[in-house]
């Protein structure tokens, strides 16, 4: 069973930082494309970066790119998401998930916790 537990979030002022994980369980990240996704308050569900298997080759939505990075540790089987500059509008619930590889908004799906990101002065 493919399981994971995100964390690192919490509230930081607009242009701080914030490092996510995602720690992997019942499966190797490396095997696996890995996405990371957003939920603000009443908003769809949306995809903002994933890192694929292959050589790892990342991805990002338009509205991060160039401030969001993320990464893998294959030896402790957990990915990242460096998160830089942040906006008030990166507000939300992040989560990542196993073999999803989407940017942009995404419907259904099985989410764990995720972790809460606030961006506010």
């Amino acid at each position: 069973q493919l399981h994971v537990v995100e964390s690192g979030g919490g509230l930081v002022q607009p242009g701080g930082s914030l490092r996510l994980s995602c720690a992997a369980s019942g499966f190797t990240v490396d095997d696996y494309a890995i996405g990371w996704f957003r939920q603000a308050p009443g908003k769809e569900r949306e995809g903002v970066a994933c890192i694929r298997t292959n050589g790892g080759s990342t991805v990002y939505a338009d509205s991060v790119e160039g401030r969001f990075t993320i990464s893998r540790d294959n030896a402790k089987n957990t990915v990242y998401l460096q998160m830089n500059s942040l906006k008030p509008e990166d507000t939300g619930i992040y989560y990542c998930a196993p073999g999803l590889c989407t940017l942009g908004p995404i419907k259904g799906g099985s989410w764990g916790q995720g972790t809460q990101v606030t961006i506010s002065s």
